[in-house]
This record gives structure tokens, sequence and C-alpha cells, in this order.
């Protein structure tokens, strides 16, 4: 595409970096806050993990729809180059749109939030909202210098949560004297809940716990040999993020009684006090806490790529798109730090997550679905990655996601259709742009 940025191949990212932004971007808030929230309607240990085993099905079906997506579409953007291509212009620029108001500040805003949470709760004179603002700041700065510190950074912190997290499991589940009375086995009674609005309720926690399976999407066009590598390394990094999210909900339930935990935020330093006493809760507070600092840095390393691209697109964003001497977006990943910010001070917590959730699982279905348009309309389109037993995990993804969308506007109908106006709001951006003459550069139409 003109107009497109171009990496040269020694300054890309490696695969590791890539599969440790999607480890990353996978494993924050919602693994260590949407337990709790849960248990106030599902009180079955069997269910509850059922949840998130089928949370990370989806993901991995969204993820083997995305390699097809990445590898044959090699750019940056993620569902912003996606839906331009699949669909039309309007429909990237929205999916931009929602990527640049909510779909990673947000989340970059959750995380930090949860962050100042845990430190606040080992170390009670501090103020949660300071230290997450901190951490956004710290990290932007790093991020916004060159791609070589920032790869670093990425791959530093994620390995060391890998780490930290099977240690905690561990050491939790070999210090409780006896396990709580939790059932794992399916009982009279479970199958309701499987079928129920709150189950469905509770998987748009679990989706928003899993997203960022999609993330290395997002750098494609700084990717090494991305149609080798992009599959491998979302897949990779899903099965990674879903049985370590098996495993620590797994740990909460057998070590903390569940009336503790429900209805409460920080359910792993519950787990840390309950296994360890005040003082081990404490230090396993800051190790939690130091855990979602990579989740913080992998959204602001990641996010403003969707800026950038949609700088290079649109005359009234370019100065998005402007890099400095690394290549870096340094404008865009400043504007969305900023973002964060913003809605670190204003935010509600539950509903902002409720409502980001319903939003990117639109974004995502619409992009999946992508698949099976280009299929149709481009069947001559190169596809190096193709989606194993298609369309099954096409469907997969596409039914239940659709099933939990609704279920949220019949259930939350205030976060959901505060995510449609977000959605409905780009769309009138896009008609204005066009209006005056601030659309597509006439020399960017998407094109594979």
């Amino acid at each position: 595409m003109n107009g497109q940025s171009v990496t040269a191949p020694s300054e890309r990212f490696s695969a590791t970096t890539a599969y440790a932004v999607v480890v990353a971007n996978m494993i924050g808030t919602g693994v260590f806050t949407s337990l709790g929230f849960q248990l106030v309607d599902i009180q079955s240990g069997f269910v509850l993990l059922t949840l998130w085993a089928l949370g990370g099905l989806l993901a991995l079906c969204g993820a083997l729809c995305y390699a097809e997506l990445g590898a044959a579409l090699p750019r940056s953007g993620g569902e912003y180059h996606f839906l331009s291509v699949a669909y039309h212009p309007a429909a990237g620029f929205v999916s931009g749109w929602v990527s640049a108001t909510i779909g990673f500040a947000a989340p970059t805003a959750l995380a930090a939030i949860t962050f100042g949470t845990y430190l606040s709760a080992a170390m009670p004179w501090l103020d949660p909202a300071p230290l997450a603002m901190g951490l956004v700041i710290l990290l932007t700065v790093a991020h916004a210098a060159n791609r070589r510190g920032s790869g670093a950074v990425q791959r530093v912190f994620t390995a060391a949560k890998l780490l930290l997290i099977l240690g905690f499991c561990a050491l939790a589940i070999g210090s409780v004297a006896a396990p709580q009375p939790v059932r794992f086995q399916p009982a009279t009674g479970d199958g309701a809940l499987l079928a129920g609005s709150a189950f469905a309720v509770a998987l748009i926690y679990v989706n928003y716990a899993y997203t960022g399976w999609n993330a290395a999407t997002y750098l494609t066009s700084e990717l090494a040999a991305p149609e080798r590598t992009l599959r491998r390394v979302l897949v990779a990094g899903t099965l990674t993020v879903t049985a370590l999210y098996l495993l620590l909900n797994f740990t909460f339930l057998y070590v903390v009684p569940m009336d503790r935990m429900a209805g409460r935020l920080e359910v792993g330093y519950i787990a840390a006090e309950t296994a360890f006493g005040p003082q081990g809760a404490a230090l396993m507070g800051v190790v939690l806490a130091l855990l979602l600092v990579s989740t913080v840095s992998a959204m602001v390393l990641a996010g403003p790529r969707v800026l950038q691209v949609l700088g290079e697109d649109y005359r009234a964003f370019s100065a998005l798109a402007r890099t400095n001497r690394q290549g870096i977006p340094a404008r865009a990943v400043v504007l969305q730090s900023g973002l964060a910010l913003v809605l670190i001070a204003t935010a509600s917590f539950e509903s902002i997550l409720v409502f980001t959730g319903f939003t990117l699982g639109l974004n995502t279905l619409l992009a999946t679905l992508g698949v099976i348009i280009l299929r149709w309309r481009r069947p001559d389109l190169a596809r190096p990655c193709r989606v194993p037993l298609y369309p099954l995990p096409v469907l997969v993804f596409l039914a239940v996601t659709g099933w939990t969308l609704v279920q949220v506007l019949r259930e939350r109908p205030e976060e959901g259709w505060l995510g449609l106006a977000i959605v409905v709001g780009g769309g009138l951006v896009y008609a204005v742009l066009q209006r005056f003459g601030l659309g597509a550069r006439a020399n960017s139409t998407p094109e594979a």
C-alpha cells in the first residue's frame, strides 16, 4: 500500500518479542479481577473452569482466523486493516476509531488501576491512582524511545510474569492445610448454569481476560517473516495463556472460600493472604502488581500502531503517522497513553470492563467474519496460512461471541448500548471527514 510505513528487516520485532506481546497483553487485569464478579452468580467450580476453558477455545479459534488474515494481509493495524479490505474503508475506520478511543486506552487504564490496587493492598499508605498513572508514564517513555529497548523491556517482563505465576500457584497450593470444599466435577444444576444468562455475561469477563490473543497482528509490518511466524506466535501465546488461566483459577478456588472472593476485585491478593498470611500477602501483592507491568507495557507498545496506520491513511490524523528516528510512532504512543490517563482519573472499573469487552467483542466478530467474506470475494488472494478445519473455527467463534453480545445487551444494556454508541460515533466521524475532504488519501486505498 502506498503511504504505508516500511520497516527495515534489521529493525523488525522478532517472533519471541511478538510472542511476549501476545502473552503479556492477555495475562493482565481480567484473570486477577474477574473471578470475584463471576462468583456473585456462579458457585460451581466445574462451571467456572468450563468458563475459562471455553474462553481459551474461543481465543484459539480467533487466533487461527487472525493468522490467516494477518498472513494474507501483512500490514500492521489489526482489525483496522482487515475490515478495510474485507468490507469497506468505512468499516476499517470505525474499527480504528474503536481501537483509538477505547480499544487499547481502556485496557491500559484497567491494567494500570489493577496494578495500583494490588500494590496499595500490600502497602496501604500508597494511593492506587497515582501509582497507575506513574506506571503508564514510565512505560510511555520506554516505548516511545527506541525499538530495541522496547522489545527488551517486553521480553524481560513477560518472562518474569510466567515464572512468577507458576511460582505463586505452586506455593499457594502447597501452603494450605486442606483445600476448599469446591467441586470440579459436573453436578446437578450445572447444565442450567451453562445455558443461563449469568454464564453469558461472565463469558464477557473471561473474553476480556483473553483479549490480546490478536496483539501480534497490530505489529505485522514490524514482524520478521509474518507469513511464517504469525500463526505460530498467535497459537503458542493463546495456548500458553489458556493453561495458565486454568491453573490460576483452580488455585484461587482451591485456596480461598468462594464467599471471600465474591464481588471482590483483588482476588489474587485475597488468595495470597489466605495461603501465606498478612506478611506473605503483602509480598505477593507486590509480586502480583509487578505481573501487570508487562500487560501495561504490551498495550502501550501495540496499540499506537493502529493510530499510526490510521494516520497514514487519513489526512485528518496524519500527525499520528509520523515516526521518530527509530521508526516508532512516538506521537501515537503519547496520545494513547494520554487517553489512558484520563480514564484512570475518571473511570468506573466494572462498567468500563463490560462495555470495553462488548465493543472489542463486536470488533473481533466482524474481523473473524471477514475470513469467510474474503474467501468468497477474493478466492485468489495468497493465503500462506489457512484456518485448519475451515469453516469450523470461524463458526464457533461467531456463534459464541454473537451469543455473549446479545446477552450483554439484555442483561447489561447500559454498557452494551454505550459500546454501540462508540461504533456509531466512529461512523459519523468518517462521514464528516469524507464530507469535508479529509478522508482517505488518494494513494491509500486498502489492498492486500
